[in-house]
């Protein structure tokens, strides 16, 4: 335990730049949250078609590990958020993450480009599966590769 207490703490660097964090009260609809800002900002939506999503992401430094890795926390948020793209519906709430699965199969380090794709995998009901395949744009090296279930309301045919 008190490695792991050890491993979280942070040192004077780290503490010094938290102090220097403002976060101002969102106003939804109108401009990006925190989260928005912190951990998506710099995504871009490269296609979008029935059932398929593909993005482009650059790694930035705030979403690095104290080894220079993308952080694997990003990589679920990543996951969590291009897998829910695909089967998000205008109009509608967004759909609830069920279950994720995720493969960490290689790192990404700073700079690098990635490829996000997700795919449909099956619908039923308000019940939907993706699959996500993070690579490496420049080797084409797999990074991770996350299935994603999610539940969210039906769209009406009516």
């Amino acid at each position: 335990m008190e490695k792991a207490k050890e491993w979280l703490e942070l040192n004077g660097e780290e503490t010094e730049t938290v102090s220097r964090l403002t976060i101002h009260p969102h106003r939804g609809g109108i401009e990006s949250s925190f989260y928005e800002d912190f951990a998506l900002r710099g995504i871009r939506v490269d296609r979008v078609d029935p059932g398929l999503v593909t993005c482009t992401f650059k790694v930035p430094p705030r979403l690095t590990d104290k080894n220079g890795n993308l952080a694997n926390g990003a990589i679920v948020n990543l996951i969590d958020v291009v897998g829910s793209a695909v089967v998000h519906i205008e109009g509608l709430p967004l759909n609830v993450s069920v279950d994720m699965s995720i493969s960490f199969v290689s790192t990404a380090k700073l700079n690098d480009e990635l490829e996000i794709t997700s795919r449909v995998l099956g619908q039923r009901g308000g019940y939907s599966g993706t699959i996500v395949l993070m690579r490496n744009k420049a080797t084409g090296e797999v990074i991770a590769e996350g299935r994603h279930s999610l539940f969210g309301r039906q769209h009406s045919k009516m």
